[in-house]
Formats: structure tokens, sequence, C-alpha cells
């Protein structure tokens, strides 16, 4: 290797939808240095550590490199054809047998940025007939599409700080100086936070002191899940008092008065555990500003009142007048599929749920992750495709899953590294890495403006692996599914990993492949306010303050809360992601699998600094690294997720689980300590 020269290289990261700009030293297949790109046009050197150990990720030393198949009950090397052929037979027997439902899809993240792969994996999902298809939604994010149908009438809709004009800014269960915020694609967190401070106030309303409350104005520490509480006060009383502004219609206004007409500061105060007087501080900033930008993460999402929160902060922002509107948020307008280019179809995200828990909806096609084993188990899903996903790690009760996937007749698994998942899997297939393919930022309305990235490969491709969309097409052709005519049938043909990304463009995208391929970053202006969203919101006769479903949730569990009133609160614990990992990857980076307790918590059962902590719920039991830290609010645990030994999925259940979007609970759970 010391006689190979050494090029230096430009990409951006995949390891996360922010994107941020790499410079990569190459030698031959080593990857000797990475840092930030000083010279990229959004990031401009930044980077956190996750990107930095892009290098890492591709000298693993559990990389997989040729195609594994289990025979006589263990993994061994295969050849291609060996592999597809046997995948192939065995899935169209199933066909033949028990119809393409039979057939579950997960979508993971380990395909989830590989934008040609993504789109092959879509194409076998119709061609089963739309079957049982699982993705990370219903593990993180399932709220913000969910409300964003029910009060936008539209899923795609992605509110965005407007971060050059805000003022007021309310961080609700989100921790953006860790996880870059959640789908805002949010570079160099500590600048813009800290640019909003020092002109206006930033609030951060979490159990936890967390790296972005240290940054803020003020913090609140409420209870899990119960920050619904302080949203549908403040909604109370802009309506009653101001700052009240509509710059679009509303449907529902009087409705939504008379739900909250008895909401009063006190009650408020209690559900969410916090002081009367921070409530009222919060509700004096947003009059003293008038508008205001609300984020949500997944301290929102993972719990009980996800759907009334997201619902609530869109309210506040829609009444205050913030919605589309400098000081706000603004809406991201695509660039390959442009909003502003057609008109958008007035529809909600719920579509039918699973058999064995039809009582549960789905979202845009989407079955709850929570309802995989019970589907195996009664026999209705028998053959599954796992694009990426560690299963063991992040859909919930592991123990049930686990039993459940060892009576498939195929578990076809598609991944670079061995781990726990891939070890239970009857085929392993291993995919090009980031950096072993040509690739471009494809979700690009997750991102921090409208732009388009593109890389192309920086290393040898290791071993035999393949293209993802050769892989799949292949496996459909050998499997007599239908392919598209254009898909090439070698994984070698020249120029053809361009070729399926350039499908993915349309005549009315922002910009074309070419363009794209030549200049490696495309950035368009957008109109701000944009014309399309006003137009949007005036067809469908108004923002939709009352979506019935969540309604109804509310009176449900205002209900439950109340009832609880002035009772002593279990010990519950919530789920936290780290700087040094990115759910289960990245173990390497050697973050601890911890969990934060408050001092008097700890001293109540005589836990130290430390010391191993078991926590326990009725869904089994797992040990972490008790860490003492006054900043947690008492009463809650805040646990490390994406560890294998101290897994947190051991201690989450598939039947608790929200009854209109399918999200299992990681956040608010009961527990046990010791």
């Amino acid at each position: 290797m010391a006689s190979l020269p050494i090029e230096t290289k430009r990409t951006y990261c995949k390891v996360c939808m922010v994107h941020c700009g790499l410079v990569v030293d190459v030698a031959g297949d080593q990857i000797i240095k990475v840092r930030g790109d000083r010279e990229h046009p959004l990031s401009k050197g930044y980077t956190c550590p996750k990107g930095r150990a892009t290098g890492q990720i591709h000298h693993d030393p559990a990389a997989i490199a040729q195609p594994l198949m289990r025979k006589d009950g263990s993994l061994v090397p295969v050849s291609w054809d060996e592999a597809l052929d046997d995948i192939a037979a065995k899935l169209r027997s199933l066909i033949d047998r028990h119809g393409s439902h039979a057939v579950g899809i997960n979508f993971g993240s380990g395909l989830g940025l590989d934008s040609s792969g993504y789109a092959m994996e879509e194409a076998l999902h119709a061609a089963l007939d739309h079957g049982p298809k699982f993705t990370p939604l219903t593990i993180d994010g399932v709220a913000k599409v969910l409300v964003a149908g029910a009060v936008g009438r539209f899923p795609g809709l992605n509110p965005k700080t407007d971060y050059d004009g805000v003022n007021l800014l309310l961080y609700v269960g989100t921790n953006p100086m860790v996880s870059h915020a959640h789908n805002t694609g949010m570079f160099n967190p500590a600048q813009h936070i800290r640019a909003v401070a020092a002109r206006g106030e930033v609030w951060t309303i979490d159990p936890v002191f967390t790296e972005t409350a240290k940054f803020s104005t003020r913090h609140v520490a409420a209870w899990p899940g119960k920050d619904y509480a302080i949203l549908a006060w403040l909604v109370r009383e802009v309506i009653a008092g101001g700052p009240l502004d509509l710059p679009q219609p509303v449907d529902g206004l009087d409705e939504l008065t008379a739900l909250l007409s008895d909401y009063t500061r006190e009650k408020a105060a209690a559900i969410a555990g916090v002081s009367e007087e921070e409530l009222a501080d919060l509700l004096a900033a947003i009059r003293r500003h008038g508008k205001v930008s609300v984020e949500t993460g997944t301290g929102v999402s993972m719990t009980t009142g996800c759907n009334l929160t997201q619902w609530l902060a869109w309210v506040l922002m829609i009444l205050t007048g913030s919605m589309n509107r400098p000081g706000g948020v603004w809406f991201h307008p695509g660039m390959l599929m442009p909003f502003d280019a057609f008109e958008l179809p007035d529809m909600d995200a719920w579509t039918p749920g699973s058999k064995t828990r039809p009582e549960v909806d789905g979202v845009l096609g989407d079955w709850p992750c929570a309802v995989l084993p019970d589907e195996i188990t009664v026999g209705n899903i028998r053959g599954l495709f796992n694009f990426g996903g560690r299963l063991l790690r992040n859909f919930p009760d592991t123990k049930k899953l686990s039993d459940a996937l060892d009576t498939l007749e195929f578990n076809v698994m598609v991944e670079i590294s061995a781990n726990e998942t891939s070890e239970a899997a009857s085929h392993v297939l291993p995919t090009k890495g980031v950096l072993e393919r040509t690739e471009f930022s494809r979700w690009d309305t997750l991102n921090w403006n409208a732009n388009l990235q593109f890389s192309e490969a920086l290393v040898p491709v290791t071993g035999e692996r393949r293209s993802a969309w050769w892989v799949i097409s292949q496996i459909m052709r050998r499997a007599d599914l239908p392919v598209a005519n254009d898909i090439p049938t070698s994984h070698d043909e020249p120029g053809a990993d361009e070729a399926m990304l350039a499908r993915l463009f349309s005549p009315i995208s922002r910009c074309t492949f070419e363009e794209l391929r030549e200049k490696r970053f495309v950035q368009r202006d957008i109109e701000f306010p944009a014309p399309w969203l006003d137009a949007h919101v005036a067809k469908i006769g108004g923002w939709k303050l009352l979506p019935e479903k969540i309604v109804a949730q509310w009176h449900t569990i205002r209900v439950a809360d109340e009832a609880q009133l002035g009772l002593p609160r279990p010990l519950v614990f919530t789920s936290r992601r780290q700087r040094r990992k990115l759910n289960a990857q990245l173990d390497f980076l050697g973050a601890e699998a911890d969990a934060l307790i408050n001092p008097a918590d700890a001293e109540t059962h005589d836990i130290g600094d430390g010391d191993p902590l078991r926590v326990r719920t009725t869904s089994g039991e797992a040990e972490f690294v008790a860490r003492i830290d006054p900043g947690m609010r008492r009463g809650v645990v805040s646990i490390a997720h994406g560890h294998l030994p101290a897994n947190i999925n051991r201690l989450t259940s598939t039947r608790t689980i929200d009854p209109i979007s399918g999200m299992a609970h990681y956040s608010g759970v009961p527990i046990e300590i010791g």
C-alpha cells in the first residue's frame, strides 16, 4: 500500500440524511483519511464523528464480500448464481403455494441511501402486489407523516425552520446537537442554534438536559409523552388572547376553541409535570415574538402522546401565522418531483393495517414493525426480504422476533457487515458500500434546502459485491416476476449504474441527471412564502385543525392522564441517541451503553455512578451502565439505544403500540430498576 499514490477525492457523507461534504484521501482500495470539505457549498468543512468514521465503516473487519447461504445450519460462501437461483426457486414456490402476500419486505436503512437499489426494492414490492411492507417509519417518525396528511392533507409536507429569520425556536423532544435534528438536514447545529439564541430565544422541552438544552435560552423538563399538554394550553391561550394570525384559511377553529375551553394552565402543568410559571413564560415569549417554529424529534414520536404533540405543534404554528411565512417555517418544494409542478392530491396517510392487527392503521402502505412477529407466527408471512435492516436491534421485542424469524422458509438479508441479524438469515447478499457505488442524494425533501448532490465511487468494489439494483432484479427475473425492459441484465455493463440513477429523474425534475453529474452539487432558489403551499391549503378548504382520528385520541389520552393526576408516577425510561453512535451502527466508536439517572433516583435505588443498572419491563430486561446526571428529570431514566448486549428492544413490546400509527413505545414506558 505504501507504494500506491494517495489521491484526494470529494464526496458527501452517507451516514445520515444531512450529507455533509467530505474530502477523502484514497490509496488504491484503502481509505487513508476522511475530513470535512471546506469548499462544500453548505457544510463548509463541518463533520461529526459519524461522518469522519466513513473510512472505518468501509474497512469493517466483519465485512461481507461474497454471497452466503445456509447449508446444514451454517452460513457458507457460495457463488452469486447459486444464491440467486436458490432464493428465486424458494420465492416462486412460496408464491405458487401461498400467494405473493406471503412474502414480507423490510425497507431497511442499509439500502435506504442506495437510490437505485431502493427503487428496485419498490419494483419488487409492486411485483409482489404490494404485500406486507415494513420501514423505519413506524420505528421512529410516523407521527410527522401522519399529521402532515391529517392537517395538511398531503403526507409529503415537511415544514422546516426559517433559520435565517426565526426569533423563537421551540425544540420538543429533539436534540439536534447530537442527531442533527429530525428530517431537517441540519449541519453544524451549534452555529445555527447560537445564532437564533443571540437574536431571539431558543426553548428546549425534554426530560434530559441535553446538549441542545445547554445552547438554549430555556429548558423545560416535561414528563415523557406529555409535551402535548403544554402545547394544548398554548394553543388555547393564543386563540383567546393572541397572537392569532391566519394568513391561510383554517377549518375547525370554533370547534377547536370549544375543545380546549377548559384546558387550564394548572391542568396542563400538572399533566406535563412542569411549573405554571414555565408555561406562562413560554406563552409570553410567543407573544413577544409573534411567530414560532416548533421542531420535534424521536423524543416525541416514540411516546404515547406522539400524534397529539405533533398535531398541536402544527396547530400552534398555523394559528400564529408561522406556516410558510418568514420567521416561522418553510416547506420543501422537492427537487426530483417538484410540488409546485402539479396539483397536490388531497389525501391523508392512513392505509389498511395488517391481518393480525387490523384495528391498527397502516401508514402510506407500511405495516407497523411491531406486527411482524405475529404475522410470521400465524403463517401470514412465510418468507422475508430484509434490505439492510438490523431487525434484532431495531424492531420491538427482540426475543419474540428472533423466535419468529427462525420459522421462515427463507430470510434473505442484504448486508455488507456481519451482525446478529445477518447471522440468523438464510441468505446474505453483499451489495456495494457507500464508497463503492456512484450515488446521489435521492431523499431531497429532507435536505437543508433545495439541492441534490452527486458522488462517484471512490474505491474499487470489495470482493464479489454487486449493485443492489442488479441483485434484486436478478431475483425477480429468476423467479419469473416482471422486470422493466430497460433494466440491464449485466452487473458490469458500462454505464449501467449511472443509467439506473438517471431513471429516477423526470422531465419536471429541477435538474437533469447529466447536470448533477457534471456539477456534483445543484441548488435551486425557492419562493418563500411558497405560492404552491398557500394554493394547496386554499384548495382543501383550509388547514384541518380537528382531524377526526387524532381528536378521538385526544379524548382518550386526556381522560386517562387526568385520571392519574395526584397519583404517584411510575419510574419510566426514554431512549436516546448518542454522538458516537447511529442506531445499530458504529459500535466501534466506543459509545457506552449507558443509562442516565437523576441523583435522587440513584440514591433511592442504591445505585452508584458506573454501576451496572438492570432495567426490567413486562417484556424483558437489559443491563446498562448507570451514569448519575443532575440534568435528568427525576422519575425518568434515559437509555442509549442501538447497543447489542444492552438491547433496548428487550424492553419494548409488540402489543403496546399506538393505535392510529402503529408506533411502538420507546419512551415513557414504566420500568423497574436494580
